[in-house]
């Protein structure tokens, strides 16, 4: 084939691929404007400042001029009025008067980016992002909040995909990715090639965190130590973990069907006995569990038979719990007290 020729056909694949990116791109603002052109579904008022009192914070998905934006209901009144800002994001966290916000901004060369806001959602500081977002934490002392993405254009064999899971400080230099720390697994290190690491959740001692693990087609719940940058597993199978208000209990996924269709069943760990309970769910739970309080779980669901639609659950943490409808039209919640 002369140079010409392949000249032409790298123009043709690449006018190909531009176009596709157009393309798709034309097509997610059309089902963006198609949601926010639609009447919501539930009662909602437009606020610049949500309410100072304890409230369960959210990324709205009622379909209406405020899909996708930061929203509240009260906390004693979940299925009430919920208030709804003007900032869109793809995952919100709060804790201690810092409010996390993870977002994309979508175009023909879309970006992504965490923005923290302070307590009256004025914006403090942007960090952009290396891929598409996942998981979002801030510390108990709203001074360390951890953010987790899915990395486009390359994965760890024999996983189909790669995270990045960075530490930052609300007040100076990142902490770094969770890459850079040395990981231990039954006391014998991983090498950096062969892991992920994604879903952090910060114990009251501002030098402890947990997350998720994986290599090869494994995963574990690991303690994280700020200070001397290790990743020590704690139990296997388990992962996006969430540490209980009062410390002394893990939420975690549990993959109940190992195998290419993961079925994930949520589970509480008591860390003083060890003792694991696995809450039976009627459907995978793909999702990071916040706790409502020290006995009851809020997650994430997907609507059944909508796209870009889901409602929040809970559930007791004891054996049998039925799970009941928490907030419909709602996602990634955060209990702010």
């Amino acid at each position: 084939m002369s140079a010409r020729i392949r000249w032409i056909w790298l123009s043709v694949i690449t006018l190909l691929v531009l176009g596709g990116a157009v393309a798709y791109a034309a097509w997610s603002f059309g089902q963006y404007q198609q949601r926010q052109n639609q009447a919501p579904g539930v009662a909602v008022e437009k606020t610049a400042v949500l309410p100072a009192g304890p409230h369960v914070l959210f990324r709205n998905t009622a379909t209406g001029s405020g899909y996708g934006h930061v929203a509240s209901v009260p906390l004693d009144n979940p299925q009430g009025v919920r208030s709804v800002t003007n900032i869109a994001c793809d995952r919100v966290y709060s804790s201690a008067g810092t409010q996390l916000c993870l977002r994309t901004n979508a175009g023909i060369a879309t970006t992504f980016e965490a923005v923290e806001f302070n307590a009256q959602w004025q914006q403090v500081q942007e960090q952009p992002l290396p891929g598409n977002p996942s998981r979002v934490r801030v510390s108990p002392d709203g001074k360390l909040f951890a953010s987790t993405v899915f990395v486009m254009g390359h994965a760890y064999a024999p996983a189909n995909f790669s995270t990045a899971t960075v530490i930052s400080r609300t007040d100076g230099p990142s902490i770094g990715n969770l890459e850079d720390f040395t990981l231990l697994i039954d006391g014998k290190p991983i090498a950096p090639v062969d892991r992920n690491l994604w879903g952090v959740t910060f114990a009251k001692d501002p030098n402890t965190f947990y997350a998720t693990a994986a290599s090869g087609d494994k995963t574990w719940l690991v303690k994280g130590d700020l200070a001397k940058r290790t990743l020590t597993s704690v139990r296997e199978n388990a992962e996006c973990p969430s540490i209980s208000p009062d410390g002394t209990k893990i939420a975690y996924k549990k993959n109940l069907k190992p195998g290419p269709t993961p079925y994930w069943n949520l589970a509480v760990l008591d860390l003083a006995t060890n003792n694991e309970t696995v809450l039976v769910q009627p459907r995978s739970v793909d999702d990071q569990a916040e706790w409502l309080d020290d006995s009851t779980l809020l997650y994430g669901i997907p609507r059944e038979g909508a796209v870009g639609d889901e409602d929040v659950w809970s559930v007791a943490t004891t054996a049998g719990a039925v799970p009941q409808l928490f907030i419909e039209h709602a996602w990634s919640p955060s209990v702010v007290r």
